[in-house]
């Protein structure tokens, strides 16, 4: 994702957006993982399940989708439904690996964070 992308991805004000780079990729995997979903259904989905504190638009979604589908992670395919036609997105099993290495990354990356900050809680 270009800095352009990461700057649609925005989460709340008192955030710091750098911060999260690569977690809309991660939320996406792991919703996708989960079962098949269309854009705007994962940015719904991204809403609720992180309580509101994530609150991507398209313009931040689709583009990670793209990337994704490019990188063939994901892979898609068109549906009308209620005549509206759809862009279903599904995780592959090279995107199942992916959301995996994504994972065990963010969680390094926690350990890590939280061994520096356990003084400022002691």
């Amino acid at each position: 994702m270009t800095n352009k992308d990461t700057e649609r991805c925005q989460i709340s004000e008192k955030t710091n957006p750098y911060f999260q780079n690569g977690v809309p990729e991660l939320l996406i995997l792991q919703l996708l993982s989960r079962k098949e979903m269309y854009g705007y259904e994962l940015v719904k989905a991204i809403q609720v399940e992180t309580k509101s504190i994530f609150t991507y638009g398209e313009g931040c979604i689709y583009p990670v989708l793209h990337y994704l589908e490019k990188a063939r992670w994901v892979t898609c395919w068109r549906q009308t439904v209620e005549g509206r036609s759809r862009l279903y997105y599904r995780i592959t099993p090279g995107g199942l690996k992916r959301m995996e290495s994504l994972w065990n990354d963010w969680c390094q990356m926690v350990k890590a964070v939280s061994l520096v900050m356990a003084e400022k809680s002691a």
